[in-house]
């Protein structure tokens, strides 16, 4: 008999630490699951539902009537007592005429856009009557150079047509992508909740939700990676100058454009120019075509990539030098080295965006 109950006790010891692993394992995800709802819990007070009225239609040159409410309802986020709302410029590429704002006590209010930064695809809109709004004290920004890939992330949004804000949980996949502009997250982000907050596990904001793609900065540009597991945010905690500036009526903040296409020179010194666009920054600096581009802002260029990252950090108008070798012209001539200053001027409209994106006149 002592035989079989020591083969009983040993046959128990397994299942007892199963039996305690399943049980830590339960209270850990019981505890994440608690510091998730703590998290959105603390911004959802600030969360504001954006509805846009009016407008130009998504078609080339197709004008857009005034929309039903419900209809293409995006995220904002309330970031202080006097009305200054921050989201995302993709809720406002139809050039709407009417804003209005659902706070979280479900009062709806008149919103007027102040400035945008393209670059980011970021705005600040403000609410006209302030009166008895939600508020922002305990609105607190996550400190972007603390903030470590693989901790966990919170997207939120309410423009799914439901008064409880959806949530979606992931981690920071990268940081300092889009020439620095932005942190990179597996966290759902979609159109309902561009403009919405990604959050820590502590809710303090790390950015704001817009969509945004390394290769291109057309103003759409991002849209077809939403729900992929790829999206984008863009951090605030060392942005109080540029919400400042946003804050300015008709502030328009746009990317850099240098205005060449090329390739990598075949000696391997920087980039053979193929083509100048007429009247870009690149122009009026003196490069053209066959030119070689050595460096820019002081910085060598040897491919494409690098070059992106370098104009990334810039906005228009701002001024930097270029570096580049002028190529003879002919048999008399002798190539020359130069190094000249520039100014940024913005990317040109894409000729089918042009009637798009001109909103209706009102009679």
């Amino acid at each position: 008999m002592s035989g079989l109950r020591f083969t009983i006790v040993l046959l128990s010891i397994p299942i007892l630490m199963a039996e305690v692993s399943l049980s830590q394992s339960l209270q850990t995800m019981s505890a994440t699951a608690e510091a998730f709802r703590y998290a959105s819990a603390r911004v959802e007070p600030l969360l504001v539902t954006i509805e846009s009225y009016g407008g130009v239609g998504t078609k080339v040159g197709e004008i857009g009537g005034i929309r039903k409410q419900g209809e293409g309802n995006t995220t904002g986020v309330l970031i202080s007592d006097d009305g200054y709302v921050i989201t995302s410029t993709f809720n406002f590429l139809t050039r709407p005429l009417i804003i209005t704002v659902v706070t979280s006590d479900g009062v709806r209010r008149v919103a007027r856009m102040k400035g945008q930064d393209d670059s980011r695809k970021i705005c600040v809109l403000k609410i006209e009557d302030t009166s008895n709004l939600p508020a922002t004290t305990r609105l607190e920004f996550a400190d972007v150079e603390s903030i470590d890939v693989g901790q966990w992330a919170i997207s939120m949004g309410v423009g799914y047509g439901d008064r409880n804000p959806a949530v979606s949980m992931g981690i920071i996949s990268a940081k300092n992508r889009i020439g620095g502009r932005a942190i990179q997250t597996d966290a759902n982000i979609s159109p309902a909740n561009y403009g919405g907050p990604l959050i820590d596990i502590e809710g303090r904001l790390i950015g704001i939700c817009v969509p945004m793609n390394p290769q291109s900065s057309a103003i759409e540009a991002g849209v077809e990676w939403y729900d992929s597991g790829i999206g984008f945010a863009i951090p605030l905690s060392n942005s109080q100058s540029l919400i400042d500036r946003l804050k300015e009526p008709g502030i328009k903040i746009q990317s850099a454009f240098l205005g060449i296409q090329s390739t990598a020179d075949s000696q391997g010194k920087g980039l053979f120019i193929e083509s100048v666009a007429p009247g870009s920054a690149a122009e009026a600096a003196g490069v053209g075509p066959q030119d070689i581009v050595l460096a820019l802002d002081g910085k060598p260029v040897p491919d494409i990539l690098v070059l992106k990252r370098i104009l990334n950090r810039f906005e228009a108008g701002d001024q930097t030098t270029i570096k580049f070798i002028r190529t003879a012209r002919d048999s008399d001539d002798q190539d020359q080295e130069r190094t000249v200053k520039l100014t940024f001027l913005p990317p040109p409209k894409p000729k089918e965006d042009i009637d798009r994106l001109q909103p209706p006149k009102i009679r």
